[in-house]
């Protein structure tokens, strides 16, 4: 976590307040930046979170997978068969070959 402080200085034991502030108010989350900038009496606090890894996951005939990699033949072919949908409701039935 990079924590930059602005225009003043603060004791680590205030900096380490604003840390605990910002994660329990976004529980889950982790701190990637925090910038402190003071402001006289007032604090402004703007911080980003560090990227949350995550896999796609479909629906794939009637089976909730990231990829088809551990198909066998008989559901890769169902999967290349099925009708796909595009983002206007319309629909269309797609061949290789």
């Amino acid at each position: 976590m990079k924590i930059n402080v602005i225009g003043g200085e603060m004791e680590q034991k205030e900096i380490d307040k604003y840390v605990d502030h910002v994660m329990q108010k976004n529980p889950g989350k982790m701190i990637d930046t925090l910038d402190i900038k003071i402001d006289g009496e007032y604090v402004d606090l703007n911080y980003t979170f560090e990227n949350v890894p995550f896999e796609r996951i479909r629906r794939i005939t009637g089976y909730l997978v990231g990829t088809v990699d551990r198909f066998n033949n008989g559901k890769r072919a169902e999967e290349h068969d099925r009708v796909k949908h595009d983002v206007n409701g319309a629909y269309q039935k797609f061949s290789c070959c």
